[in-house]
C-alpha cells in the first residue's frame, strides 16, 4: 500500500527511475555507520578530554547526546578505558 502511494506521488516529478535500491542501501549503511561508529567514538573522545573542565550546559548537552547515541556507546564501552590518571609519585 505504501509503495503504491509513494509511486503515485513520484510520477508527476519523473522520479520513478531515480529510486534505486543500491542508493537506498548505501544511505542506510552510511547513516548506520555514523550512528553506531563515528559519533559515539567522537563522544568518547570529547568526554575524555573535557570531563573536568565542562560547563553545566556543555555537560547537559553531552548527556543528551549520550542518551541519543546510546547503542553505539554500548558497542565501544567494553573496549575503552576512561578512568582518570592517578597522581604520579615524584
Amino acid at each position: 500500500m505504501m509503495f503504491c502511494i509513494s509511486t503515485v506521488c513520484l510520477i508527476p516529478f519523473g522520479l520513478i527511475s531515480a529510486v534505486n535500491p543500491i542508493i537506498t542501501l548505501f544511505a542506510y549503511v552510511v547513516l548506520g555507520g555514523l550512528y553506531l561508529l563515528v559519533v559515539p567514538l567522537f563522544l568518547f573522545y570529547w568526554m575524555n578530554n573535557r570531563w573536568n573542565v565542562m560547563g553545566k550546559f556543555e555537560r547537559l548537552f553531552m548527556y543528551g547526546l549520550v542518551f541519543l547515541f546510546f547503542p553505539g556507546m554500548v558497542v565501544f564501552a567494553p573496549f575503552l578505558n576512561l578512568r582518570m590518571n592517578g597522581k604520579k609519585e615524584s
